[in-house]
């Protein structure tokens, strides 16, 4: 089992570089497969996630390289036009090339999803956006299968949760749909803007993203194009967050203050001493005892990012007085106040959806299991922040999104290194 090993007591101090947004490279990489010809992508993160989706399209007859932070997907001869069970589970993402294989071959059949044990993704807004489309979908034995070979026409659909992967799944489709497609209750990342940008840069007619009303007028076909990835909100925010719970002083290269803005206000609202510059983010806390507890409530965008839930979940117990967290997006997200329990936070947990964080504590190094992606992220952090040694288990979750995460630690003064599985032997 691979694992991180954190030695509390070090402030967080220096300059940080955000890596390219995880939760849009994965989504280019998808819709490369519109297209024939040579994309390229740039600021690709170089992490789990991505090798799997490039394994993915690899499986279909795409070719792929990567290096040094570029990307490139030769799409021409895709000949397969199955997602298999073994990629797919490791990554809920992958779902994201049932969209553009339908649009542009007519049929796709692609494994269920995985990914983070996160609670019940509703995949079937996919479905139903393809069947409203013109498509023919069925889940068949854990696998969706979809055909439309008179290809698909454009329709209304309107969306029950602003689900982000469905609105770009459905995005992809109907750019190569005759007529045009509006999506009503579309979600409004920022991830599905810069989404919305590199389609139309194909060649897309794409009107609106970044409101709930998203409009799509359908085209004949789509070239390839060059495109750089937009900065990572999420390891900004977890960077900020962790500068500010060891008492740090962190700028925050990369750093976009419109795509971390209710996350900026709660932690000013803190007494968090925050400063734009040109190109970032600098933090600074002397003492995070004499910041002040926040309520937070998760919510699609613009609301407060459950992405960045656990991580103030950490922060919350450096600070003083009680906050109130509130999950709303994913009902297995605050399975990481157990671990942070075992490091003597005393989360007090009710229903599964709400906690009380009260501070601050003292937490103290133990051994934890990272329970997904961004819980394994927060206690690393909160390892940063504590007394003694803290061995974050699974480690593999959290290099599913984030890029030589302990370097970066690392370079801010933390003391952190990396064990692999096979050094455990």
């Amino acid at each position: 089992m691979s694992r991180f090993i954190v030695e509390g007591g070090n402030r967080l101090r220096g300059e940080v570089r955000v890596s390219g947004a995880k939760n849009a490279a994965l989504k280019l990489v998808a819709a490369a497969l519109l297209t024939s010809g040579r994309t390229v992508l740039h600021n690709v993160p170089d992490i789990k996630d991505i090798g799997t989706m490039r394994a993915v399209i690899e499986e279909m007859g795409a070719r792929t390289e990567h290096d040094s932070g570029t990307l490139t997907v030769e799409a021409e001869g895709v000949d397969s036009f199955v997602a298999p069970y073994e990629l797919v589970r490791q990554m809920r993402a992958s779902i994201l090339v049932l969209g553009p294989l339908v649009a542009r071959f007519g049929q796709a059949e692609v494994s269920a999803p995985g990914g983070c044990d996160l609670g019940f993704r509703k995949f079937d807004f996919h479905m139903n956006g393809l069947r409203a489309l013109g498509a023919e979908v069925e889940l068949d034995h854990g696998f969706i299968k979809a055909r439309a070979p008179r290809g698909l026409r454009g329709a209304d659909i309107y969306f029950d949760y602003p689900s982000v992967t469905a609105t770009e799944n459905v995005m992809m489709a109907a750019v190569l749909a005759r007529g045009r497609t509006v999506i009503e209750n579309a979600a409004r990342e920022p991830e599905v803007v810069e989404f919305a940008n590199f389609l139309n840069r194909m060649g897309a007619r794409i009107r609106n993203a970044g409101s709930s009303r998203v409009e799509i007028e359908g085209v004949e076909e789509l070239h390839p194009v060059e495109h750089t990835v937009m900065p990572d909100r999420i390891e900004a925010g977890t960077f900020i967050m962790a500068a500010a719970a060891t008492g740090g002083d962190v700028r925050v290269v990369g750093a976009v203050p419109r795509h971390l803005g209710l996350t900026l206000d709660k932690l000013r609202a803190m007494g968090v001493e925050l400063e734009e510059f040109a190109g970032g983010i600098r933090v600074r806390v002397d003492d995070p005892r004499e910041l002040a507890a926040v309520d937070v409530s998760t919510l699609p965008f613009p609301g407060y990012a459950t992405d960045l839930q656990p991580q103030m979940m950490v922060l919350l117990t450096q600070v003083s007085g009680a906050g109130v967290i509130t999950e709303n997006v994913f009902e297995n997200r605050l399975r990481v106040a157990e671990e942070l329990n075992r490091m003597g936070a005393g989360i007090d947990v009710f229903g599964g959806h709400r906690a009380i964080v009260r501070g601050p504590k003292r937490l103290s190094g133990t051994i934890v299991q990272a329970p997904d992606l961004r819980g394994g992220a927060a206690l690393v952090m909160a390892g940063l922040a504590a007394e003694g040694v803290t061995t974050v288990d699974r480690a593999t979750h959290i290099l599913r999104g984030y890029e030589r995460f302990e370097a970066k630690l690392s370079g801010l003064g933390a003391a952190i290194s990396y064990e692999s599985s096979a050094a455990l032997v």
